[in-house]
């Protein structure tokens, strides 16, 4: 997320919980390389990333993955911990004018290669998401909050407009009006003010870790997880592609998705398990 948030294109993530996880319904390859230059090694069924943020060059990432847990079948998370609070606007006062596009270029990539992510990914709020933050959970498919985290896209108070997506994805997220009138605005939300404009799917009262919207993301990631790889994959293509089209159109889209999970093995693997009234054991072919 499969969630939650982080890079602070613009506004540093203060000491909160940023967090990313990709329920990894769908292989990626013996190796697979994440937005920028982190490249990281055959994952299981799921990842789970801490404190996204974008590094200099437009790199991500610099620690490496631990497990915690050990066995093939089991839901496997892996993580990096948060290293810095993102991109610092005292960075942004020395940069250049010719530097500024580049480097707004560069976290856009990023934030649209998690978009693109074959795997469904939730953001899990639990502290601030503004500016890029909030841009990056609006790549992620779900996103879940506390009721306590602080979230806006606020870049007009800096005479600039959201750069990595924002002004595209929040319109389509809660509708044009209401979009524009929080960018407008800079207007920051709390999590039960997101959830009532359908910025995210869950709000919940925050724990004493100060983790409840990470807890209640691995929960949804919990259920995702058994499902045929294949027949995620295409499910959240068919959606995507389907969004930006009419009717007509994305019903061929959604033909030719289904298409693609009949010829699988997965596919009779489910029959079976079916026939058989036990759990399918979905290999990604």
């Amino acid at each position: 997320m499969a969630v939650a948030v982080a890079p602070g294109a613009l506004v540093a993530l203060r000491g909160s919980r940023a967090h990313l996880a990709a329920a990894c319904c769908a292989p990626l390859g013996p190796r697979w390389r994440l937005p920028g230059s982190f490249t990281g090694p055959r994952i299981g069924r799921a990842i789970w990333v801490r404190g996204w943020t974008p590094a200099a060059g437009g790199t991500i990432l610099r620690r490496g993955y631990s497990s915690e847990l050990k066995t093939e079948d089991e839901l496997r998370v892996r993580y990096l911990e948060e290293e810095n609070r993102g991109a610092d606007l005292k960075e942004r006062v020395k940069m250049n004018s010719s530097e500024v596009g580049p480097f707004v270029s560069k976290i856009r990539a990023v934030i649209n290669e998690i978009a693109n992510l074959p795997v469904p990914t939730i953001a899990a709020i639990d502290g601030l998401a503004l500016g890029g933050g909030l841009e990056l959970a609006l790549a992620c498919d779900i996103r879940v909050a506390a009721s306590s985290a602080k979230m806006g896209l606020v870049e007009t108070k800096l005479a600039i407009i959201p750069g990595g997506g924002g002004t595209q994805r929040l319109p389509r997220a809660i509708g044009m009006s209401l979009a524009k009138e929080l960018i407008f605005s800079a207007r920051v939300l709390d999590g039960q003010e997101a959830k009532s404009v359908g910025l995210i799917s869950h709000v919940l009262e925050q724990n004493q870790e100060g983790d409840a919207a990470y807890r209640k993301a691995l929960d949804l990631a919990r259920e995702f997880l058994p499902q045929g790889p294949v027949a995620m994959r295409v499910a959240k293509l068919a959606i995507n592609q389907g969004m930006e089209v009419d009717l007509v159109t994305g019903l061929a889209i959604e033909e030719a998705c289904y298409a693609q999970t009949i010829p699988t093995k997965d596919r009779l693997e489910g029959l079976l398990a079916f026939k058989e009234k036990r759990s399918p054991r979905y290999k990604g072919e």
